[in-house]
């Protein structure tokens, strides 16, 4: 980009940020902003074509029209080409290119001249959208959208002057449906449609083997997505301009393929998770996946994984092995290349093996996309995940990733400093794109929680200047909200994020697994005393998310949105209260003195408060939990099919479990001591078993 241009951008980031207050935001920031004075009513308006129309863009009216009633209650009508008609104002959709590509193409460039870019111009004689493509005109509707201001009858538009195109050519998301739950179809799309708002172009299915394949009966029939549950995806994708995209793994995280016995010998351990690269039968069974593969996603892009290959060393080794460690992994890393390239696909793969071996660099089929991935911020240059492939001129794309995988709720300062510094890092050195994954390794996610996330990643790799992260919640909300309901979710956000960032500093960066975990056990229980002030800060933020999301609920909020934040909310304080127990129990019972005391004080100061069977510290947590599965469970349903529910509810049930045992240890600890007797240190009476009552005490 010039230095004349990126004058012309400063300036105009500028006079945004100086009417920013005045209008509503915009996400993705438009590249020129230019507002005039006044605005204009929306009450008389019509959807016009300058030229003869598309499906696309037709459909890019049809969506129009259909939020305007949504936003406005206003029927607004469509004319068909050259049926213009007087006395109403017009929206006109002015596409100039008579070939029309929907979706991005290898070789996609962004910037002014892109197929992508558009112009959007309001004034008190009407609104015109004029691009070069159906998609262009697509992501100018969207940016109408958002400049509406007022709701119902009293809705405006601002006079003002858009001038805006992609900085990256390629912008996607990448949803795991293998690690975890499996999303319906309908989800599926809502994931596209939400990521279309914000300007997308790819949506990247993660699968290791949850896509039916024809001749695999076996391969995880009740999770899974029909071949037809595919093809319709695609579509809905392609009308909203997103490539959906097959991202596979196709040497290693193929457990689920091997653990069947009828193909348990083509792995390289016994029902293991890479693949034999000596074995006869692996080529043909890649053979036969890559065909369906291919015919069954029309993009011109695959992702094939071959990433975190655990085994290099230890298959290389084995009798007849080339004596290079990486020597097999580059072999079928070509083969798989090449069976697709046949196709006419353009081959991605990840590029963590290439940072650990940058010696097989120069080795790599030809024309293959790296992916560098890392799910962290780490040095600012990414140096150790970029450095070897600048070297030898790879093209690539980054991959950050909403951190929400291993978190109770998603981790937004770690997310968004890891999509900015990395998206930073590519700008800089020449990366085609960005794509923001998200993860479902500890298989509890309500995935909708990360709906904002997956906003922020899919808008920052259009615009040129870094992401507003201070006023992110607050733009976003805004968008997706009416006036009187945005500052409430703006406001749970925060705090949840905050509340998020409270718990990890009790319980490590993985706290939906530590949620599970003996909160007695000696890794947490000598470890939470100093963490008092965390526990505490962590409930207060998450209750105010959850008193202002009630508050958005009562209002009208959507279900669809809001119900899992308020889970997850209710589910954060659920963990700070768990990990504030054995430190409000351990004061109580320091408090009763190192000896059982009499009857009287041993019920006031202990059984009521601790061990009564209703309102007591050890049975709230058990109500609590049992009240959060059922929500739990009707959002999973919401969101997924039944595929891994019941597994997944187990570690609820544990969790009812763990606290029962608890009860049922202190009510025996009850019973087989007496007034006098010496008490032992609580976290000993919580772990100790539970030991036959004598009968003398149980005649008692």
């Amino acid at each position: 980009m010039s230095g004349k241009t990126w004058i012309v951008l400063l300036v105009s980031v500028v006079a945004y940020r100086a009417d920013y207050a005045q209008h509503s935001p915009l996400l993705p920031r438009p590249q020129q902003v230019r507002y005039g004075s006044g605005n204009i009513p929306l009450g008389a308006l019509r959807i016009t074509f300058s030229s003869p129309t598309t499906t696309e863009d037709r459909f890019s009216a049809e969506e129009l029209r259909w939020w305007m009633r949504e936003r406005t209650g206003l029927a607004v009508p469509i004319s068909s080409y050259g049926n213009e008609q007087s006395g109403e104002l017009e929206i006109v959709l002015d596409r100039a290119g008579s070939r029309d590509e929907p979706l991005a193409q290898p070789g996609e460039e962004p910037g002014t001249e892109s197929r992508e870019a558009y112009d959007l111009t309001v004034t008190d004689q009407g609104i015109r959208i004029h691009a070069r493509s159906s998609a262009g005109i697509f992501y100018g509707v969207q940016t109408l959208r958002q400049l509406v201001e007022g709701e119902g009858a009293r809705a405006v538009l601002p006079i003002v002057e858009i001038h805006d195109w992609p900085s990256l050519a390629y912008r996607g998301t990448m949803v795991d449906i293998s690690h975890g739950p499996l999303p319906t179809e309908n989800e599926i799309k809502r994931q596209i449609d939400f990521l279309s708002r914000w300007k997308a172009n790819q949506y990247y299915i993660y699968n290791e083997d949850s896509i039916e394949l024809s001749g695999f009966p076996l391969l995880n029939p009740e999770g899974r997505l029909s071949k037809d549950e595919v093809r319709r995806i695609v579509v809905y994708g392609r009308e909203r301009h997103i490539d959906v995209i097959p991202a596979l793994d196709l040497y290693g995280h193929q457990h689920d393929l091997f653990r069947i016995e009828r193909y348990s010998d083509i792995s390289d351990e016994p029902h293991g998770t890479e693949f034999d690269p000596h074995n006869p039968k692996a080529m043909p069974l890649l053979s036969d996946w890559a065909s369906q593969f291919a015919d069954l996603f029309p993009s011109p892009f695959v992702s094939i994984g071959f990433d975190e290959i655990f085994q290099i060393d230890a298959a290389t080794h084995e009798s007849g092995a080339a004596t290079d460690p990486t020597a097999l992994f580059v072999k079928q890393l070509a083969a798989v290349s090449i069976l697709f390239q046949k196709y006419g696909k353009h081959v991605m793969a990840y590029s963590d093996m290439l940072g650990k071996y940058p010696d097989i660099i120069s080795r790599l089929p030809s024309g293959l996309i790296a992916v560098a991935w890392h799910s962290t911020s780490e040095d600012p240059t990414y140096k150790r995940r970029l450095a070897p492939l600048l070297a030898h001129n790879v093209p690539y794309v980054v991959q950050p990733g909403v951190k929400s995988y291993d978190q109770i709720t998603p981790d937004d300062d770690t997310a968004y400093e890891n999509i900015d510094t990395f998206l930073a890092a590519g700008r800089h050195s020449g990366a085609l794109g960005l794509i923001d994954s998200v993860w479902s390794d500890d298989a509890q996610l309500l995935l909708r929680m990360s709906l904002p996330s997956m906003a922020y990643g899919a808008a920052a790799p259009w615009q040129s200047v870094p992401m507003d992260r201070a006023d992110f919640f607050s733009d976003y909300a805004r968008q997706m909200y009416s006036a009187a309901i945005a500052p409430d979710i703006a406001s749970a956000l925060f705090n949840m994020s905050a509340a998020e960032s409270d718990i990890q500093k009790a319980i490590g960066a993985q706290s939906m697994f530590a949620l599970w975990e003996d909160p007695f056990s000696p890794p947490y229980y000598q470890e939470l005393a100093a963490h008092q002030e965390d526990l505490h800060q962590a409930r207060m933020h998450a209750e105010q998310a959850e008193t202002a999301l009630i508050h958005a609920m009562s209002l009208g909020a959507d279900h669809e949105t809001v119900d899992s934040l308020l889970i997850g909310s209710e589910l954060l304080d659920y963990a700070g209260e768990k990990f504030q127990t054995p430190l409000d129990l351990t004061a109580i019972w320091d408090k009763v003195g190192g000896v059982r005391p009499n009857a009287e004080r041993w019920w006031n100061e202990w059984e009521s408060q601790v061990t009564h069977y209703d309102h007591s510290g050890v049975t709230d947590l058990m109500d609590r939990i049992t009240d959060l599965k059922t929500a739990y469970r009707a959002e999973w349903l919401q969101e997924y099919t039944s595929y891994r529910l019941a597994s997944a509810l187990g570690r609820w049930d544990a969790e009812y479990q763990y606290w029962r045992g608890v009860h049922e240890k202190m009510r025996h600890f009850n019973a087989i001591t007496h007034a006098g007797d010496p008490l032992q240190p609580l976290n000993e009476v919580i772990e100790s078993p539970i030991l036959p009552v004598p009968p003398a005490i149980q005649s008692k």
